[in-house]
Parts: structure tokens; C-alpha cells; sequence
């Protein structure tokens, strides 16, 4: 296959027909409306704007209260979001687009201001260095803040959590979504149950491999069950170090999971690089290994441009790549690759909050084009 034919070639997922391979990834955007984390006709166009990528991918929505850990994240557990979020449906398949919601509870990465003065949960009461973006009530003003040492779920409590991801699935179904994508990664709540570092538990759901993939199992046996497994999907994150997630036995893990998922015929398992500037490498090792261990379409992330997509694709490692960053200020992204047109840059101070600025108003390359025309001749 040539270099433009490995990013523009059609592939499936599950039950759907993608035009490329070029996914846009899942981004913290906090832009739902207040009070109650309702999704809106704003998050509806800008959304929508991007439908040309073979799939969306949603930022991550908490299924519960209890998962929520950033301001102005929206939620997949009431009836209002339910609705707002069939604003979004509509408006990206009208676009002639495909989108999974991302499902996410966040653990121990969050605070007690949302949850009443309550500390966050985890699956142990272990103290590590982490901080989430939250506004502060009385100033209006978004800052960093940092995570306390949270408290230890109960039995009962694990498993009402399942239930919760599998009300979550269900509800996003009832939204319009083409399927469901379970945040696994970046040191969240599943991600917590799987490393050494987080999990020192001593029952059934700590101390060795099987018990701490017990949870991760339990969560996409559960939406399995209640929306199919070709409409259920994972994001791993293998090599994560930062939040105290610099787990020996993460990568052990990890394919074991991948051999599971695989026997579960998902839709697809999304694998996320770390993507700081001195972040572990993903080894071609570990890309051969989690190949060999899962059939299904792979889908990577972190930090790729046109070339070390095309590469990843033409080695067999990846079927599709996901873009985040890029896909924020060029909404026409996989047009630019395919023609070549340069990138838009990122307004980074606007990522965050806020409303129209920095989130729908980058334009497509014809109207930036005519912007910058206009303005000539107005000159």
C-alpha cells in the first residue's frame, strides 16, 4: 500500500465502516453546561466540525457523581446529559460521522470539593503526587490542585461501580452513540486497580496479576453484556509513569489483558504513548508483543505527525492513529494530510474552559484561507 493509501484506506470497527484511519483522540475539553455537567449545543458544533475523522472519540464522561475529578467534565449518569448529549449524536451524524463516547471514573485523581468534602476512592489509601484542573468556586478562576491520599473501596463498593459503567453504556447508547470506549489509562480508576504501585489490596481484587485484572475484567464484562462487544472498546496506557504509576509488573499485565480483551472480540483496543518530552519509549518490542496478542484493530496514540503515523501503520503495529492537539486547531484535519495543507497551531492557554474561543471558532483550511484574503485586501 502506498504512504497516502495506509492513512485513507477504509477499515472496520465493530459494527461500523470507517472512510480513514485517522481517529480523533479523546480531549479534556470542560466547556458542559453548569450546573449538572450537561453537555450543549456548543460541544454539539465543535463536534460535529470534526466529523471528517474516521472516528470520534469524545472526551472522557464520568459515570457517576463519584467519578468526576475536573471541573466542567461532563457526565453520562443523568437524564439531562443523556439529552445534551444527543445534541452531539445528531449533529456528528448529520456530519456523516462516527463517534464513541469515552466512559471514565477517575479514582483517586480528584478532589473533595466534588464530593461534598468526601475524599476521592481508589482501590487503596496510598498517598502519590498528582493534581487535576478545578475552578474555584468563590474566585471563578480554573488552577491546578493537588490530589490528598484518598480512601479505599469497599467489596460492595467495587462492584456497584461496575453497575455504574454498565448504566454508563447503556445510557450512552440511548444518546446515539456508536459505541462506548472505557478510559483504562492514564493512572484513572481501572488503571489504579492494574499497577503495583496504586493496588495493595489483599483480597480478590490485589496482589497478583489475575486479581488486579479482575476489575478491568468485571467493567467490560459488564458493558459487554449490556451494549455487545462490537460496540465496546478499551484505552491502555502501558508505559505510564507519572500520578505513581511506574508499575514493574505493568507490562506482564498488559498483555494478559490484551489476550483477554481479544478472546472478547472488542471493537478495538486504543493504546496511548506517553507524550512528554522525556517519557518511556514504546518499544517495537512491546508493539510486536501486543500485536501478537490481540487481533483486533489497534489504535495508538500520542504525539504522532503524518510521518510516524503513516510508519506505524505501514509496520503493522497500529491500524489506526489518533490525533488530539492537531484535531483541537484544525478541524478539517484529515483533509490538511491528505493535501498537504499546513497545520493550524494550538492556542494552549485556551484548551480549558471557556466558551467559543480556542474550541469551534479555528476554521476549516477554505474559510482560514478566505479570512486571510480578506484581511489582505481590507489592508
Amino acid at each position: 500500500m502506498s504512504s497516502l493509501d495506509s492513512l485513507f484506506t477504509p477499515v472496520r470497527i465493530g459494527q461500523l465502516a470507517l472512510p480513514n484511519r485517522i481517529v480523533m483522540a479523546p480531549m479534556t475539553r470542560a466547556r458542559s453546561s453548569q450546573p449538572g455537567d450537561v453537555p450543549n449545543a456548543l460541544n454539539a458544533t465543535y463536534y460535529a466540525q470534526r466529523a471528517s475523522a474516521g472516528l470520534i472519540v469524545t472526551e472522557a464522561s464520568q459515570i457517576s457523581p463519584q467519578g468526576k475529578g475536573y471541573s466542567f467534565t461532563p457526565g453520562i449518569h443523568s437524564d439531562a446529559q443523556v439529552e445534551g448529549w444527543r445534541l452531539v449524536t445528531r449533529a456528528v451524524h448529520q456530519a456523516g460521522g462516527r463517534i464513541y463516547l469515552q466512559l471514565w471514573h477517575v479514582g483517586r485523581m480528584s478532589h473533595p470539593a466534588f464530593h461534598g468534602g468526601e475524599l476521592p476512592v481508589a482501590p487503596s489509601a496510598v498517598p502519590f503526587d498528582g493534581s487535576i484542573w478545578m475552578v474555584d468556586p468563590a474566585t471563578g478562576e480554573g488552577g491546578m490542585y493537588a490530589c490528598p491520599t484518598p480512601r479505599a473501596l469497599g467489596i460492595d463498593e467495587i462492584h456497584a461501580i461496575v453497575g455504574d459503567y454498565r448504566r454508563a453504556a447503556r445510557r450512552a447508547i440511548e444518546a446515539g452513540f456508536d459505541g462506548v470506549e472505557i478510559h483504562g489509562a492514564n493512572g484513572y480508576l481501572i488503571d489504579q486497580f492494574l499497577r503495583t504501585t496504586s493496588n495493595v489490596r489483599t483480597d480478590a481484587y490485589g496482589g497478583s496479576r489475575e486479581n488486579r485484572l479482575r476489575f478491568l475484567k468485571e467493567v467490560m464484562d459488564a458493558v459487554i453484556d449490556e451494549v455487545g462487544a462490537d460496540r465496546t472498546a478499551i484505552r491502555l496506557a502501558p508505559f505510564l509513569t507519572a500520578r505513581g504509576m511506574a508499575c514493574p509488573d505493568i507490562l506482564p499485565t498488559m498483555l494478559e489483558a490484551a489476550r483477554y480483551l481479544d478472546a472478547k472480540g472488542i471493537a478495538y483496543l486504543h493504546l496511548v504513548e506517553a507524550d512528554w518530552d522525556d517519557a518511556p519509549v514504546f518499544t517495537e518490542d512491546f508493539r510486536r508483543e501486543i500485536r501478537a496478542s490481540f487481533a483486533g484493530p489497534i489504535i495508538v496514540a500520542g504525539k504522532y505527525d503524518d510521518a510516524r503515523a503513516r510508519w506505524v501503520l505501514e509496520k503493522g503495529y497500529a491500524d489506526l492513529v489518533a490525533f488530539g492537539r492537531p484535531f483541537v486547531a484544525n478541524p478539517d484535519l484529515p483533509r490538511r494530510m491528505a493535501e498537504g495543507l499546513p497545520l493550524a497551531n494550538l492556542d494552549g492557554g485556551t484548551l480549558f474552559g471557556g466558551a467559543e474561543q480556542g474550541y469551534s471558532d479555528y476554521p476549516a483550511w477554505v474559510a482560514a484561507t478566505a479570512t486571510a484574503t480578506a484581511t489582505a485586501r481590507a489592508a
